[in-house]
């Protein structure tokens, strides 16, 4: 008898959809020139991924407003965003993985060059669907594009990646540190993820406090549940090599404190979060979902 999919799961598999199509109307066609970057770009955004970025982007602008429309564009960019980052986070000089959601990487198909060029294409393409018009009750686009560049730059994703590359290697890696790492480079994207929704929605500072707070937690908890499937996950189930971040010497929480305290560290995140989720507005019942949903992927 299979499982039945919880309410975060059911609202994931209806975003998903709805992303699907407006990705497609904004990605520029694989005809169009040059069309060896454009093919590239639309392999990898449409490789099957669950969209879950834009879909807590929806999900908070829903629960502040009552409606998501407003915040498509900005869900759009959030998914464009996360594309970039995986692109990227393959390549030789990076994680060297050369499968991806079950088929091949970008680099592997359309050469590194290539791959490098429809990462930085599509962080263009994010910054620039943020920035056309304002959105909901964001009259200022600059309001979220700079909730965007913090989960991004340095002290967001693209500073957690490069303490990933210095972390490489290092025979004992302290747990803080590794929760600093994975903070920035999961974490901090999931929680911007929220703020753009609630901004969009036109969230109280209170509410959107709540929100960081519930995003800098699930966020963590995330990246922390994918280093556990890393360890005893199945290529089928995560579409890459199992056991590639202790083959590569990744600092990673199992790795730090081993497998159960790792477990308790998601556990305890993840039941923090749910405390908070009541006072999420609207759609608080798919929040508190979200937490089941990834305590679910840690055990």
């Amino acid at each position: 008898m299979g499982r039945t999919s919880s309410l975060f799961e059911r609202y994931l598999d209806r975003t998903r959809r709805r992303i699907d199509r407006a990705l497609d109307a904004r990605l520029p066609s694989a005809r169009e020139e040059p069309r060896p970057l454009h093919a590239a770009i639309r392999y990898s955004v449409f490789a099957g991924g669950k969209r879950l970025r834009p879909a807590l982007c929806l999900l908070a602008c829903e629960s502040v407003m009552g409606r998501s429309a407003p915040a498509i564009p900005a869900a759009v960019a959030l998914e464009m965003i996360h594309t970039f980052s995986l692109i990227h986070d393959d390549l030789p000089g990076m994680d060297d993985d050369d499968w991806r959601r079950g088929r091949p990487s970008n680099h592997v198909v359309f050469g590194e060059g290539m791959a490098i060029l429809a990462g930085d294409a599509l962080l263009a393409l994010a910054f620039e669907t943020l920035a056309r018009a304002p959105q909901g009750k964001a009259g200022d686009p600059c309001a979220l594009i700079r909730i965007v560049t913090e989960a991004t730059g340095t002290g967001g994703m693209i500073g957690g990646q490069a303490m990933d590359l210095a972390l490489e290697g290092k025979r004992k890696v302290p747990f803080r540190r590794v929760l600093s790492m994975h903070s920035r480079k999961t974490g901090m994207l999931i929680r911007g993820s929220l703020l753009l929704g609630a901004e969009i929605g036109g969230a109280t500072q209170a509410i959107k406090r709540r929100f960081s707070d519930y995003g800098a937690r699930v966020g963590l908890a995330f990246q922390i549940g994918d280093d556990l499937l890393n360890v005893r996950s199945s290529r089928k189930k995560i579409g890459k090599a199992v056991g590639s971040d202790k083959a590569r010497g990744k600092a990673t929480a199992p790795g730090a404190v081993g497998i159960e305290r790792a477990e308790r560290e998601a556990e305890r995140l993840l039941q923090s979060a749910r405390r908070i989720a009541p006072g999420l507005g609207k759609r608080a019942r798919e929040f508190e979902s979200f937490t089941e949903f990834l305590l679910g992927r840690t055990s």
